[in-house]
């Protein structure tokens, strides 16, 4: 390395490019809540209906996503968990049946099949997208494959129409997982409004926060009557009485978060824009700086940047992740090594398999003996190794993008002489 250029590096006892912090979705310099969320929540308090089903907030706000979408249906329910979970309890599963799922993901889209007594089933992703690999995907079909859920990481979008054919091909069902991909594309189609149920996030960090809650959307009627049972207990309201007619659980969504989260849909487009704008220009700005790579978008996908992923050149540098993005940080940069740090499923619950008591079920309800291995998901090991996590927000300015390029390039340069 260039002693000097290294010297001059703030984790060194330079002079950090930034010292002011970035607006962040952790507070309000970072998100979009204003006098329309004020206004709504305090209609909700005066009126006393805190109930989703003594207001009209939760059902407005269902309204607003399904046109948003372009669905016919959306059900309003907790998290993006739950809206993962209600998804795949929709479509009806069998103790055992499996679901193919990416190694790089939150375990709020795994948690939900093991609640469901269905069996994670992982595919290797494209190195390049961080999406699943639809390839990898077909090799992971059994008889017993149920659902294939689609995870769009950090906005960028799965290759929905291989994704699909592999599904219809087994008889399974394509399911969508929008929690970081509000207005993500595919060729003109929206995030959401491809699979045959999807599920969105309204966590804080999300494009559109409630802070917490989500969402699943359907053009399927039935569909989207199980899933509003499924939500609310198992009860069908729409006939009346107090009948339970299937295994659900309490998933409704109140009215002060469906307060909050109809004045969000309104913003949302805007949101997307700003963060597409930000990323566009970073990526421009960072373009030639040796060992690192911007995200990779697909021809005819629009990214929606949840996150901004930078690739940086371990091999060629010598240099890890972890100290990449100490040295991004202390230039004033946050940045997080790898999203996650492993595959989800070597973590110490799925490791264990931890599930139900000590029966580690339903692993015994496969048709196959189910090992998870991270030699069978090489490409996803590789890039996690490689990934750092930058921070992508509607209410940055040009000056803070500035000063995130001249980051990146300043760390870059210094670590490859």
């Amino acid at each position: 390395m260039t002693g000097s250029l290294k010297d001059k590096l703030a984790i060194n006892g330079g002079t950090p490019v930034r010292t002011k912090p970035l607006p962040t979705v952790g507070g309000i310099a970072g998100r979009t809540f204003g006098d329309e969320e004020l206004a709504n929540l305090t209609e909700v308090i005066r009126s006393g209906k805190l109930f989703r089903f003594g207001g009209h907030f939760v059902q407005d706000f269902e309204a607003g996503l399904a046109e948003l979408i372009g669905m016919k249906h959306a059900v309003a329910v907790t998290s993006g968990t739950a809206a993962v979970h209600t998804a795949l309890a929709a479509i009806d599963f069998e103790p055992g049946d499996e679901v193919i799922v990416p190694p790089i993901t939150d375990m709020g889209s795994i948690a939900p099949i093991l609640a469901l007594n269905g069996v994670p089933v992982f595919a290797d992703v494209d190195e390049r997208t961080l999406c699943m690999d639809p390839a990898a995907a077909a090799g992971q079909v059994t008889s017993r494959t149920r659902a294939i859920v689609a995870v769009h990481l950090a906005g960028n979008m799965c290759d929905v129409d291989a994704l699909g054919e592999v599904a219809r091909g087994c008889g399974a069902a394509l399911v969508e997982d929008c929690a970081q991909a509000y207005l993500a594309e595919d060729n003109g189609r929206v995030a959401g409004s491809i699979g045959v149920i999807n599920a969105f996030s309204l966590q804080q960090s999300k494009h559109i926060s409630s802070g917490d809650g989500g969402a699943v959307v359907t053009n399927d009627p039935e569909l989207a009557s199980k899933a509003a049972m499924f939500m609310d207990k198992g009860w069908d309201r729409v006939i009346g009485g107090r009948e339970y007619l299937v295994l659900g659980l309490n998933y409704r969504m109140n009215e002060l978060s469906g307060a909050v989260a109809t004045a969000q849909i309104p913003k949302v487009r805007e949101v997307v824009g700003n963060r597409r704008r930000w990323a566009e220009s970073l990526t421009s700005q960072i373009a030639g700086v040796p060992n690192v790579k911007p995200p990779y978008v697909r021809p005819g996908v629009k990214h929606s940047y949840w996150f901004y992923p930078l690739t940086w050149d371990v091999d060629a540098t010598g240099v890890g992740i972890g100290d990449f993005c100490k040295a991004l940080a202390a230039e004033g940069l946050p940045a997080g090594a790898g999203y996650i740090q492993h595959p989800i499923f070597d973590t110490p619950c799925m490791r264990g398999r931890k599930t139900y008591g000590s029966s580690s079920y339903p692993y015994g309800q496969a048709g196959r003996d189910i090992v998870y291995r991270n030699e069978d998901v090489p490409a996803a090991c590789r890039a996690m190794e490689r990934l750092a996590v930058v921070p992508i927000n509607e209410n940055f300015t040009q000056e803070d993008v500035n000063d995130m390029a001249a980051a990146i390039r300043k760390v870059a340069v210094a670590f490859s002489g």
